[in-house]
């Protein structure tokens, strides 16, 4: 009896420690809570170990989510919560107008009016696997320091109040369930800085017990202690959810957290180790491009990388959060870019921004099921492939960097972007044409060791009448459309027709 009760005692003693282990973070170590250390804070050691995933590489199309409670006042942008509190601006003075005076009506009181009564988890991930998406990024905290999940850390969370659930907690059932890969975004390094505005005038900010506002530094200045708070926020956010990925805003790259987001790298590593898992990271700036998965926000690379990259960007032209008076880009558009990051090696992750009830609007519905349309059709010229030894061909120039990819590009049947997988080279036309087209790159000299076997359009019957010649490979169009937007011609040889040629693709 006596070892009974001692064993009894024992075990419930380390589960105990087990559990308490599991909500502290030490914060000085990278090794996972099972001891796992093969990664550590250095470029060197962690590109010597990483590996890219091929699960994202595959993957080419996931879902970003902007929602909280930014999505309540609905204007301008998801950035209200730090422009209510800059004198002048707009959003200053449609504060005032509409909700009060900031020292009277903050953006804390936004949060019990953030109720999310519609919110259905399951409802959106159905909506995103029907776009075609492979991956599903929620963002867990955004600038304004409200945290989407159960933290232990914050207590202004949607857990707490607001919501009184833990979203990403759903959205991580939710997404696993369907058998997509689950990922988040934690911008609280932004928070640290957001509110600073409201420090020059009346407001809600120069309450210091309102953990919310953050530390109201200067902007983008940061303390030794604040980037050990943010690492052991962000510790905690790998320990209870185990995303696949985790995206980063901008700031990660300062030189005060550049050593601390090194250690979030080994730990996250070595967590993933433990899970058997590949998993990303994404930055914008200030990391090399293999050790993370490099993030252009707005815009796309203007050649084909060596490396995984990313674009992200959102279906709305204004905003990333729900705001009334939404102007949202075309499927159309939104395909191409698509065809054009995935040719260059990279993926695209497309935002919606939900209303602050939980539902999404009809008109991003819509886009997100016309672009899954168009993906059940050319989504083997999508999913699975890779880089050939050049991206496409074309005069029509698509935008490229940063913030570039508002407006939509007219191109002609002439432009055409590549893809390959096994034997098969994919060439996708970017606009239709009764004449047919002309691919100068596969002209009989540039495929002289290969032959071709076949060529068929996706999701089309008809027979496909061909030429190679000295100018290039002639195909002609069917009579019908099998789709709309982009043409994907599948073409067959008897061998693979080259690699994507890594000694060619410099990262930027």
């Amino acid at each position: 009896m006596k070892k009974f009760i001692y064993s009894t005692l024992t075990l419930a003693l380390l589960a105990s420690c087990q559990s308490i282990n599991k909500e502290s973070y030490n914060i000085d170590s990278v090794a996972s809570p099972k001891g796992t250390e093969v990664f550590h804070p250095d470029w060197k050691n962690i590109a010597d170990n990483y590996q890219f995933p091929e699960w994202f590489a595959d993957a080419k199309f996931g879902i970003f989510i902007h929602w909280g409670p930014y999505s309540v006042p609905a204007y301008d942008t998801e950035w209200y919560s730090r422009n209510m509190y800059q004198k002048d601006h707009h959003v200053y003075k449609h504060h005032i107008e509409t909700w009060g005076p900031q020292d009277k009506f903050g953006y804390k009181d936004f949060i019990p009016l953030f109720k999310a009564e519609k919110f259905n988890a399951e409802e959106w991930v159905k909506l995103f696997k029907e776009a075609g998406a492979k991956y599903i990024v929620p963002v867990a905290e955004h600038h304004d320091g409200f945290s989407m999940y159960n933290s232990k850390l914050n207590k202004w969370n949607a857990v707490n109040m607001g919501p009184k659930k833990d979203i990403i907690g759903l959205l991580k059932e939710a997404i696993e369930k369907e058998g997509l890969i689950f990922g988040l975004s934690t911008h609280r390094a932004e928070n640290a800085w957001f509110y600073n505005g409201g420090m020059k005038f009346p407001s809600d900010v120069q309450d210091s017990t309102i953990s919310l506002y953050g530390k109201r530094y200067d902007n983008e200045k940061y303390t030794e202690d604040f980037a050990r708070e943010w690492l052991t926020h962000t510790y905690e956010l790998i320990n209870k959810y185990e995303p696949k990925l985790i995206w980063f805003d901008w700031t990660v790259n300062n030189p005060v957290l550049m050593p601390y987001f090194n250690k979030f790298m080994a730990y996250y590593y070595n967590n993933a180790l433990d899970w058997g898992e590949n998993v990303v990271v994404n930055t914008k700036y200030g990391y090399p491009t293999n050790v993370q998965v490099w993030d252009i926000e707005r815009g796309k690379s203007g050649k084909m990388m060596q490396f995984p990259w990313q674009t992200d960007t959102s279906v709305g032209k204004k905003s990333w959060s729900y705001i009334d008076g939404e102007e949202n880009k075309s499927p159309e558009q939104i395909v191409h870019d698509l065809i054009d990051i995935v040719s260059k090696n990279g993926n695209l992750l497309l935002n919606i921004g939900p209303r602050a009830d939980g539902t999404i609007t009809d008109e991003q519905k819509a886009v997100l099921l016309s672009i899954g349309k168009w993906l059940k059709v050319n989504g083997e010229a999508i999913y699975g492939t890779r880089c050939w030894k050049k991206f496409g061909e074309g005069d029509t120039e698509a935008t490229k960097g940063a913030f570039s990819d508002n407006a939509a590009i007219a191109y002609t049947a002439q432009d055409m972007r590549f893809t390959t997988k096994d034997n098969d080279l994919y060439a996708i036309i970017l606009n239709w044409s009764d004449n047919g087209t002309l691919i100068k790159s596969l002209n009989k000299e540039s495929i002289a060791d290969a032959k071709i076997v076949g060529i068929n359009l996706l999701g089309s019957d008809e027979k496909i009448d061909w030429k190679q010649t000295d100018e290039g490979l002639k195909i002609s169009f069917p009579q019908n459309k099998p789709c709309e937007y982009a043409y994907s011609f599948k073409i067959s040889f008897n061998k693979k027709v080259g690699e994507h040629l890594k000694s060619e693709a410099v990262n930027e």
